[in-house]
C-alpha cells in the first residue's frame, strides 16, 4: 500500500514536472523515473571483537523507486546536478558466533541484560524515505557517473532476533550463568531504538542501454548509526553499507 501511493505520487509530481520543463528548455533537463534493488546490509567497523565469526547472511529482496530530475548546465551539458526522491527498503539476515555480546533478552515478562556467549540471529528491515542530491558528469552519450550526498527518514523499522545454544552472563561478564541449549533460545527486539534519520555519501553511474533505458548502479554508504544516540545495549555502532543495481527510463 505504501508503495502504489508512492508510486501514484511520484508519477504525478514528475507529470507536472515534465510538463513545466518542456516550457522552460528540451535541451538540459532530464528525468528519470528508475527501479532498483539495494544488495548489502548493516556492518560494524571495524568488526568487533565480540563477533567470532558469521555463519550465515541473506540480503532480502530490499526494492526501491526513485524519480530523479537532473540539470546539466552550459553548452556541453558535461557537468550537471540532480535532486532525487527514492521510496526504498533496506534489511538483512544474519546469524553470527559471538563472545560477550552485550544484549537484553525477552524472559518471561520482563527482561534481562548481560553478556551472551553462543549464537545470535538478526533481522533487520527498514523502510526509508530519501533525499539524493549529487553532482553528475557526462562521460558520453552512453555513460554518466555521480556522486554526492543523501539523506533518509525512517518510515518503518524492525530489528530483532533470537539468541540460542550458549549462555548469558547476567549484568557483568562473570555474572550469574543462564543457559539456553537444545531448543531452548530467548528473543531480542530492538526496534523501538532505531534512528529516525540517516545521511550518507552516494557515488554511481548509469549506461544507455537503449534510447531510453538506462542501467544504473549506485554504492551508498550511511555516516549514522542505525541506533538512536542512547541506545547502549549493543557496544558498537552499524551502518547500512548497500550496491543499488536496477534500470531507469528517460521521460
Amino acid at each position: 500500500m505504501l508503495y502504489r501511493s508512492f508510486i501514484i505520487i511520484l508519477i504525478a509530481t514528475i507529470n507536472a514536472i515534465s510538463l513545466k520543463a518542456q516550457t522552460v528548455t528540451n535541451n538540459n533537463l532530464e528525468i528519470d523515473l528508475k527501479l532498483g534493488v539495494n544488495i548489502g546490509g548493516s556492518a560494524p567497523l571495524p568488526m568487533p571483537q565480540e563477533i567470532r565469526k558469521i555463519e550465515d547472511y541473506s540480503p532480502q529482496l530490499n526494492a526501491s523507486i526513485e524519480g530523479t530530475i537532473t540539470r546539466w548546465f552550459g553548452t556541453s551539458k558535461k557537468w550537471g546536478g540532480s535532486i532525487g526522491i527514492k521510496l526504498e527498503k533496506k534489511g538483512m539476515r544474519t546469524g553470527a558466533t559471538v563472545k560477550n555480546y552485550h544484549t537484553d533478552i525477552v524472559q518471561g515478562k520482563g527482561s534481562i541484560s548481560g553478556y551472551y556467549t553462543g549464537f545470535v540471529k538478526t533481522n533487520y528491515n527498514e523502510t526509508m524515505l530519501t533525499i539524493p542530491v549529487l553532482a553528475n558528469y557526462s562521460i558520453s552519450d552512453s555513460w554518466k557517473i555521480r556522486a554526492g550526498i543523501f539523506g533518509s527518514i525512517r518510515l518503518y523499522g524492525k530489528f530483532d532476533g533470537y539468541v540460542s545454544d550458549g549462555y548469558l552472563r547476567e549484568s557483568t561478564p562473570i555474572g550469574a550463568k543462564i543457559e539456553f541449549e537444545n531448543d531452548s533460545k530467548a528473543d531480542y527486539n530492538f526496534s523501538n531504538n532505531l534512528s529516525k534519520f540517516h545521511c550518507g555519501a552516494q557515488l554511481g553511474g548509469s549506461w544507455k542501454a537503449a534510447k531510453r533505458i538506462w542501467v544504473n548502479a549506485d554504492f551508498t554508504w550511511t555516516f549514522s548509526n542505525i541506533f538512536k544516540k542512547d541506545f547502549k545495549t549493543i557496544s558498537f555502532n552499524l551502518y547500512p553499507i548497500y550496491l543499488n543495481l536496477g534500470v531507469g527510463y528517460r521521460i
